[in-house]
């Protein structure tokens, strides 16, 4: 049976009734049992996948969690698992899911970790009513990205081309949130290698500054120097926002600080930025303008 299960399928291999009513099994959805509370987003949709009828998958911003995309918000434990099921069928109506019909042909089946997810585009899609255009054009470079290193995505990258996205856009037509997709395609970049670049790369665009390159390298006497995040080429600036992971990563650490003097040499002038300059976003734009006017003579 193993430690989650239906009430329905106990009975079906002769467990008592009366066992999945005893206070040591834990009740997250209505006919669902399980040995230990769920705490997690994962113990939560773990413990659905034994009530999934069949044709039904996990869709809308539980399929974007699942395919590890940067939705805007964090997960709670209240919040409801979005469960998509043929036009045809009755939508689920039990607490903690929202249901939602879809036609079959508008979303891929893709089996991730075990159990049936819509694919990411139709994920994307699902969801897109509850994002602004920034979040969404954020999701789609995470779409887009070949980057082994972009954080918690899926397998396969890219989840999708650009071009995919559009020609499904077009099929599916008019949906909630669909202008909002629509307005955050032109705007979406490859190459990018974490959210927070994206949300750097909006914010100094929003704020007037010229859109810079994504993933620039910089190259001298034949050799890679090393790739920017972000950069003003003509200028020679580059913009690197620094996270968690290069404070820990001693490994990270020393390649930055080499990468940083290798562009220096070369007469580039390296901006690094953390959350915090994000959040104190006047002090950054004031600093980048600077730098760009110094270089402009």
């Amino acid at each position: 049976m193993g430690d989650r299960f239906s009430v329905r399928s106990a009975e079906a291999v002769g467990i008592r009734p009366g066992r999945c009513s005893t206070p040591d099994l834990h009740r997250p959805f209505r006919g669902v049992r399980s040995l230990e509370k769920p705490e997690t987003f994962e113990d939560f949709v773990r413990c659905y996948e034994p009530r999934l009828r069949p044709g039904q998958r996990f869709g809308g911003m539980t399929a974007a969690r699942d395919w590890g995309l940067p939705v805007p918000t964090l997960w709670k434990p209240t919040e409801p698992l979005d469960i998509i099921v043929p036009s045809s069928h009755a939508a689920p109506k039990t607490a903690g899911v929202r249901g939602r019909r879809l036609r079959e042909d508008r979303a891929k089946t893709r089996i991730l970790k075990g159990r049936p997810v819509i694919d990411p585009v139709a994920a994307l899609f699902t969801c897109a009513a509850d994002l602004t255009v920034p979040e969404a054009i954020i999701i789609i470079d995470a779409l887009l990205t070949t980057a082994s290193n972009y954080p918690d995505l899926g397998p396969g990258r890219p989840l999708a081309s650009l071009e995919e996205i559009a020609g499904r856009l077009q099929e599916w037509g008019r949906f909630p949130g669909s202008g909002k997709i629509r307005a955050a395609l032109p705007h979406a970049r490859e190459l990018v290698e974490s959210p927070k670049e994206t949300e750097t790369r909006l914010l100094l665009i929003e704020n007037g500054l010229p859109e810079p390159v994504v993933q620039h390298e910089v190259w001298a006497y034949g050799q890679l120097l090393g790739r920017t995040d972000l950069a003003y080429p003509e200028w020679k600036i580059a913009i690197e926002y620094e996270g968690d992971g290069h404070r820990t990563d001693k490994k990270q650490w020393r390649t930055d600080i080499q990468r940083q003097r290798y562009l220096e040499s070369e007469g580039w002038v390296v901006i690094r930025l953390t959350q915090a300059d994000l959040e104190a976003k006047e002090l950054l734009i004031t600093s980048i303008r600077r730098a760009i006017a110094a270089r402009r003579g």
